[in-house]
């Protein structure tokens, strides 16, 4: 039975407000629920609603050891695709809303994120390292195609010669490709297209709004074929759901011309975890319990692990054998495994004289 509060075309089950924050906990009066459609009708669908943000800094800085990058940007907060198993969600719970449904459809743009940049590059003592865009939301999702922030954001790092990474799951990417392809050609850009599932009846509950898996390999191609350093990400893998489907993924991935593939066993930090276990019993109720006993059992007995370099690897024994599967495929598809490393030495600072006395 589906739950009282799912929504058609969309990934999370639920919309809970998290009280880890010492929100006050409500709950509705569960008293007439179960004949709600019959006094209401059914749920009206959701439609998505963006907030103009207006940050003081758009570039965020990490030191995380376990990842390649030290500094971002994301032009969104919360992203339409809807990925039931995004670790992003649990940041819509610091603005007080639901990491569930609002986390798909309450968004948050960054119109003037360009400028912030400009004003950041600009600043004396800036080091030039590769920026990567895609990091908690996807620059691609839906709503770049009328706002169009991440390509603003594009426009001055080729400007100022500075590199670049993309990840992203839509094929939107390629409308890009007139920015992309001549800094791919200096060494200043590079673009990471994540497939989950090629099966499209998970895809669909998986990744609700995101592009088919086709489109994504098809934009791999494009991308190669203009040049552009293209990397699969096989990210996450879900244990009993998705994970019968590496093999082909990878194979896939070459074929389409990808320079590299890698993978991420999946992640449930915070809130996501209980909307994940929520999903499982939605759509997948006779392996609910199987799979998380598998997640559990890389993740030390607990739902997550937010240690270094293990939270991306995973541990144990179904860890191990997940591992020598990928390394058997890159190496039967030719993988070398070499990462591509961009130039930094191209980088010129944007030009105004406004900009050096900042």
């Amino acid at each position: 039975m589906s739950r009282p509060d799912a929504r058609l075309g969309r990934g999370a089950p639920e919309n809970r407000t998290p009280t880890r924050f010492n929100l006050a906990e409500r709950e509705a009066d569960g008293d007439w629920l179960d004949a709600r459609e019959e006094l209401d009708g059914g749920l009206p669908p959701l439609r998505t609603t963006v907030t103009v943000e207006h940050p003081r800094t758009i570039i965020a800085r990490n030191q995380s050891p376990d990842i390649g990058f030290d500094r971002s940007i994301n032009s969104y907060r919360g992203c339409e695709h809807g990925c039931i198993y995004c670790f992003a969600r649990p940041t819509h719970a610091f603005h007080d809303l639901s990491p569930g449904l609002d986390f798909e459809t309450r968004l948050f743009a960054k119109p003037n994120a360009a400028q912030l940049l400009r004003i950041e590059l600009g600043k004396p003592g800036y080091v030039c390292r590769p920026m990567a865009l895609g990091t908690n939301t996807d620059p691609y999702q839906p709503i770049e195609g009328k706002w169009r922030i991440t390509r603003s954001v594009l426009e001055v790092l080729a400007e100022t010669r500075h590199p670049f990474m993309i990840t992203t799951k839509s094929d939107r990417v390629l409308r890009d490709i007139d920015i992309i392809a001549p800094m791919a050609k200096q060494r200043l850009a590079s673009v990471a297209l994540s497939v989950t599932s090629l099966t499209p009846e998970i895809s669909r509950t998986l990744e609700p709004r995101a592009p088919a898996a086709r489109k994504r390999l098809a934009a791999v191609k494009a991308l190669a074929a203009a040049g552009v350093p293209c990397t699969v990400a096989i990210a996450p893998v879900v244990p009993q759901v998705t994970d019968h489907e590496l093999e082909a993924i990878v194979e896939a991935a070459a074929e389409a011309g990808a320079t590299g593939v890698f993978y991420l066993p999946v992640r449930l930090p915070y809130e996501v975890a209980p909307l994940f276990r929520a999903w499982l019993e939605e759509h997948f109720p006779d392996r609910a319990r199987k799979v998380m006993a598998t997640i559990q059992s890389m993740r030390g007995g607990k739902d997550n692990d937010p240690n270094w370099f293990s939270r991306m690897r995973g541990s144990g024994a179904w860890a191990e054998l997940l591992r020598t599967r990928f390394e058997i495929a890159v190496r039967k598809h030719g993988f070398a495994g070499e990462k591509n490393r961009l130039r930094t030495d191209l980088f010129e600072p944007p030009a105004g004289p406004q900009l050096r006395l900042l």
